[in-house]
């Protein structure tokens, strides 16, 4: 062995074993101990120790950060890089994406006779539920990429307009007595109300002063409706929260239900179908207008402050307006999600309007690709219906599905979609897709 490989051995060594020792002072508290509570009255809470599986998650650590030092990191010519050239390219795949959109539409309208036929009506119920549960974060990170992937403002308090959103249906059912469909348009003005509220002041932030801004904002709205107690109900939320009809017709067992109406069989699941659709067409009505706005002048305008803000300034652009126009849309899309969050529930409290939501929402929008709206599907797929594909690893789904964000993310830092389409060329033809290293991230 050479004096330089010995070195580089050495190195690496001591780079794995403080790997392993920093894994060590993690994974003793997430992974060794673990809190369990005796079963019966008055039983005693205990801690049950699991060092074996610290060990192994340690040395799995070690290894790998030892390996990747050897062969990637400080390695004369790294293993990535033959393993870059060996691969197939992708360029006849890329030509397929085109079709992407239109495949996942047909299947998304299909999907509730699919598992019908595929699981009965008692069966596919909780896929139906995972399936409205994703298209209602593919419509949330719609909303967040207006803001975050068009515009390049950071927002961590993306979850406050999804609250109000929820909070405005329900206490207007609750006071007034108003029907899903007068409060859903009135959920996303307000939202669309406190997104300018949040803009003012953010005008003259950016980058990590933004972020930090907008986080407050979120965590500022939570606990409002945390302590309200006489309004908002507090910590104890709002139940009993009307669901929406069909035309009138209620999806109740009875005479002037929508079985009887329609002379079927009473079923549960029409209503679960019936919200999965409504979901389905808010999402859709979503993505339309987005790429609608992203070709008009407003949308080339949030482009333009993406990039440069400077540049878009020298160039006549009301920075101002174009801020604010961007925070007030994607907040009214994030209320009309929280609108049909808490007719779906029923149901709505505080805890679930933490910052986990937002960031489940910006790492759906960053997963996808900035500015990408069929990367925002898939990551919403890949996210939201991959957690629930982990639950059999029980407390350590958690860990292993992070593990593969990461991993994702190491693979594709500029997304899942690596290709963008501008939204305008000089020559007046049809654009094409251009490499995401090309277009700016924003700086708030």
């Amino acid at each position: 062995m050479s004096a330089k490989s010995e070195n580089l051995f050495m190195e690496s060594l001591k780079d794995a074993a403080a790997g392993g020792v920093i894994a060590l002072a993690l994974f003793g508290v997430l992974i060794g101990m673990k809190a369990e509570v005796a079963s019966g009255l008055g039983g005693q809470l205990g801690i049950e120790y699991r060092w074996l599986a610290v060990a192994i998650a340690v040395a799995i650590v070690f290894v790998g950060r030892l390996l990747l030092n050897l062969f990637v990191w400080k390695a004369d010519t790294p293993i990535t890089r033959t393993a870059k050239g060996a691969m197939p390219s992708l360029q006849p795949l890329a030509k397929l994406g085109k079709y992407a959109m239109p495949v996942f539409l047909i299947l998304a309208v299909v999907l509730p006779f699919l598992l019908m036929s595929a699981y009965g009506s008692r069966g596919s119920r909780q896929y139906l539920d995972l399936a409205i549960l994703v298209t209602t974060y593919v419509m949330l990170g719609w909303g967040l990429n207006i803001v975050v992937g068009l515009a390049g403002l950071l927002d961590l308090g993306y979850v406050a307009f999804y609250a109000v959103g929820a909070y405005s249906y329900a206490l207007l059912a609750q006071y007034f007595g108003f029907s899903f469909w007068i409060c859903l348009p009135l959920a996303g003005i307000l939202a669309a109300f406190w997104g300018i509220i949040l803009g003012f002041p953010v005008l003259r932030l950016r980058g990590d002063y933004l972020a930090i801004v907008t986080l407050a904002f979120g965590e500022i709205i939570r606990v409002v409706l945390l302590n309200w107690y006489d309004f908002t109900g507090g910590p104890d939320g709002i139940s009993g929260i009307p669901r929406p009809s069909f035309f009138g017709l209620e999806f109740e067992r009875g005479e002037g239900g929508f079985a009887e109406t329609f002379g079927l069989e009473y079923n549960s699941i029409h209503r679960i179908i019936f919200l999965y659709y409504l979901i389905l067409i808010m999402a859709l009505v979503t993505n339309f207008v987005t790429m609608r706005l992203r070709k008009l002048p407003v949308g080339r305008a949030w482009e333009a402050l993406r990039e440069d803000e400077i540049a878009c300034r020298s160039l006549g652009i009301n920075t101002t307006n174009t801020k604010l126009t961007a925070f007030a849309l994607g907040a009214m899309f994030g209320g009309f999600a929280g609108s049909f969050f808490a007719t779906r529930q029923g149901f709505i409290s505080p805890e679930s309007f933490t910052f986990i939501e937002s960031a489940v929402i910006l790492a759906i929008v960053v997963l996808g690709g900035l500015g990408s709206q069929i990367g925002v599907v898939i990551a919403a797929i890949v996210m939201i219906g991959g957690f629930e594909f982990f639950r059999g690893l029980e407390e350590y789904r958690m860990l292993v599905f992070g593990l593969l964000m990461v991993g994702i993310m190491v693979w594709k830092p500029r997304g899942l979609i690596s290709t963008r389409m501008p939204s305008i060329t000089l020559t007046g033809k049809k654009a094409k897709g251009i490499s995401a290293d090309l277009v700016q991230e924003g700086h708030g």
